[in-house]
Parts: structure tokens; sequence; C-alpha cells
């Protein structure tokens, strides 16, 4: 019976159409009960791909694989199919495993799993080829865009299967393009997306980012950076005086102006009136001596570029001279010095008054006791002291 299976594989090729009935017919009992069993297979071109061909309960059965045109690839252990790329890889009674090397295009398809049981089971392996992209390419409308204007940037990934997914992203957030994707006369697809955003300043070199999703490649992107012109930033910086501007004193201004491109010009002005006569303007800064109060008014700093113009005002007022008003800084350590004056003054006073009342209340005390020492005993004394007596001057006491 054995004999019987191998001539009627080798030599018997059923026409077309006979064949799709019974695949059909086949393909309806299999999933009544399916004791073989295959995977499908996706490989990437060039690379290799295994078919696995198992028998759940192998009852001595033989097992052979077929490749799409219905060609015998292994018999058993045997390779008729003259393609050294096909290998057996595993044969026993329950599996036949086979690889595929530098597979191509033309190998996809599906691979039949046959085993020669009553009747015939078959299970089919489907290999997808997949092509990776070639490298994206990434181009703009504009190398230069000035800021608040639109741009648009497109990718393209060209030559895979299946057909790409184009994202794009801007720093961290992730922007949606314009997609087409045109499928070639090789089953081949080329897909090209589309990008429009507008511009601020702060876009100025910030990469945006092509990234191609497929599933024969990772990680596969390419960038380019944003050229952004935007008109200058101008900014009025006081050189010196460093406090308020007084009668008398200098004063000194630079005016700071940022853009892309680099201002080109730079002008001094004064607003409702006319810059004074002798002050001196060098490129980006304004000098004016000996400030007086027909100086005052807003000064005006105006820079421009390609792009446009913007500028920044300092308003002057001058005070009169330090001596007669105007913000004064506090000097601390004149304040200091004033303080431990004062102090040291009335420690002085306290001490001198201290020895004052001390030297006049003693006076005090010895006029109240004068008559006790004159006298002959102490009762003499005590009458004396107590002003009984008619020979001493009347005694005078002083307050302070």
């Amino acid at each position: 019976m054995l004999d019987h299976h191998l001539l009627k594989s080798c030599s018997f090729q059923p026409p077309a159409l006979q064949t799709r009935s019974f695949v059909t017919v086949l393909y309806t009992k299999l999933e009544v009960g399916q004791n073989l069993v295959t995977g499908n297979v996706s490989v990437i071109e060039g690379e290799t791909a295994t078919i696995s061909c198992r028998v759940k309960n192998n009852d001595d059965s033989v097992i052979q694989l077929l490749n799409p045109n219905r060609q015998t690839i292994y018999f058993r252990d045997v390779r008729p199919l003259k393609d050294s790329r096909f290998q057996l890889v595993n044969f026993s009674d329950n599996e036949l495993r086979v690889s595929l090397s530098n597979v191509t295009l033309s190998d996809e398809g599906r691979y039949v799993c046959q085993l020669y049981t009553d009747p015939p089971q078959e299970a089919y392996a489907d290999i997808t080829v997949l092509v990776p992209p070639g490298n994206p390419i990434i181009e703009s409308r504009e190398d230069v865009v000035s800021e608040g204007n639109e741009t648009e940037i497109t990718c393209t990934a060209m030559g895979s299967k299946p057909a790409s997914t184009i994202m794009w992203m801007k720093g961290d957030q992730i922007l949606q393009g314009e997609e087409t994707v045109e499928e070639t006369y090789d089953r081949m697809f080329t897909v090209t997306s589309r990008l429009r955003l507008t511009v601020s300043k702060e876009d100025d070199g910030v990469a945006v980012i092509c990234i191609i999703d497929h599933p024969a490649v990772k990680d596969f992107q390419a960038q380019k950076y944003l050229e952004v012109q935007y008109k200058p930033e101008v900014q009025i910086v006081v050189g010196f005086p460093e406090g308020p501007t007084r009668e008398g004193e200098n004063l000194e201004l630079t005016c700071k102006a940022k853009g892309k491109p680099q201002p080109h010009q730079i002008n001094w002005f004064k607003v409702d009136d006319d810059v004074p006569s002798h002050a001196v303007i060098t490129g980006s800064d304004l000098f004016i001596e000996n400030l007086n109060k027909s100086y005052n008014g807003t000064y005006r700093c105006v820079a421009s570029n390609l792009v446009g113009e913007a500028y920044d005002d300092y308003i002057l007022y001058v005070y009169d001279s330090r001596a007669d008003g105007g913000p004064q800084k506090i000097d601390h350590a004149v304040i200091g010095g004033v303080v431990a004056v004062v102090v040291f003054a009335m420690l002085c006073l306290l001490i001198i008054l201290g020895r004052y009342f001390a030297r006049h209340k003693g006076t005090y005390f010895t006029h109240e006791a004068k008559g006790a020492e004159d006298a002959a005993d102490a009762d003499t004394a005590i009458i004396n002291a107590e002003g009984g007596h008619n020979n001493t001057d009347d005694k005078k006491e002083y307050y302070i």
C-alpha cells in the first residue's frame, strides 16, 4: 500500500479544476477533525523561512510537503524538487520540518502539508514575504521659512511590502500628515506623507522627525531641522548711572538686539522730539553727558532685519542735584556714627549728674549733724541736732 501511495504522489497531477474541488472538500473535513497541523510564516526577503508539518497521532502514514504549484518538495525525508534552497531540518513519524533560505517574492504563496491517510489530510501554511522600505527621503518646500508662515515637509518610503505607515514628531509632539499610497508593478508600495505646519521663532533649530512603521524594520526614521527667521528682540540696558539720573551726570544706554538674520540696522530716536544735539550715538550705544531736565523724555531704540523691525523704550527723568531732593540713598555708616555720638553724650551727661547729686547729698547730711559735734554730752547733742539750741545760725537746706 505504501508503494502505491508513492507512485501516485510522484506521477499523478490532477487537472486544476479537480484540484480546487478536492481542496474545498478536504478543507471541510479538516475542520471536523484535524490530525495534521502547520502554521503561517512571515519572513523578510533574503532571510530563511521554516515550514513545519506536524502530526498529532500518526499511524505510520506518509507526510509530504508541496509548494504553491503543488509540486512535491519533500516526500518523507526525500527531496524530489531540485531546489537546493529547501533543506530538511527534521523528519520523524510526527514531524516534517523544512527550511527555505534566501526567500524571494516569487516564493510567496500557500504551501501544503499532506498526510496519506484514508481519506488523505491537508493543512496549509501561507508564506508572506516582507520587503522593508528603502531609506526614507525627507524634503521641505522651503529651506528657510519666516515666523508665522506655513511650510510643507514630505517624507517618502519607497519599495516596501506591505505598505509602510508614516508618523511625524516635532520635539515631543506627535503630528499627523496626509498620506498617499502607490502600488507599483512588482507588488511593491511607495508611501508619501505630507506635513503642513505654521512655524514660530521657538521652532528654529527644532527637529521634525519622520518615523516609518513597517513589520520588517525597527526605529527607521529621518529628520530635518527647521530653520526659522524672525524679527529682532530688542532690550535697552543702562550702562550708567546705576541709580536715579541727576542733573550734571552722564547717561549711557546700550541697545541689545537679537534676531535671525542678525539685525543689520539699529537707530536711536527721541519720541516726539529730537535727540539732544551733543548726544553721541555709536552703533548700538547712546551717550549723553551733563544731563539737565530739558533732556527728559522717551528714547527709543529700533532694530530691523529682513523679517521686520522691533523697538524698546527708555523713559529719562532727570532729578535735581543730590542735595536738593530726589530719591536719596541712605548712608548707613553716617547714621550709625550719629547714633553712637548721641549715645556717648547721654552717657557722659548721666555720669556728671550722678556725681553732682552724690556730692550735694553728702553736704546736706553734714549740716544736719553739725550741732551734735559741739555738744558736751549726748542729751545736749540730741537737742542741738533737733534745732533746739540758740547758739547756732539757722540752717539752710537746698533741694535740687
